[in-house]
């Protein structure tokens, strides 16, 4: 890699830690109002994507997609209500 791809990955590096940041602050405002149902349906896909990532040999892409599908059906049900 080379010294202009360095740099842009470690700025990318900050604005994802940043990002990461804003997402946690963001979510912590919402969990007061959320009704409980909600709130099972999204610790539900976010403790499983945590476990992927953490335990998993397989490549974010592959993850990601395995998230997808699992998720599909909870994204549905909190669309609907």
């Amino acid at each position: 890699m080379g010294q202009g791809q360095r740099a842009v990955s470690n700025d990318l590096d900050k604005q994802i830690a940043a990002t990461h940041r804003r997402f946690v602050k963001a979510m912590d405002g919402r969990l007061g109002a959320m009704s409980l149902e909600t709130k099972e349906r999204y610790f539900a896909v976010l403790s499983k994507l945590a476990a992927k990532l953490e335990e998993s040999e397989k490549g974010l892409r592959d993850i990601m997609q395995e998230m997808m599908a699992e998720a599909a059906g909870l994204i549905l049900q909190e669309m609907q209500g």
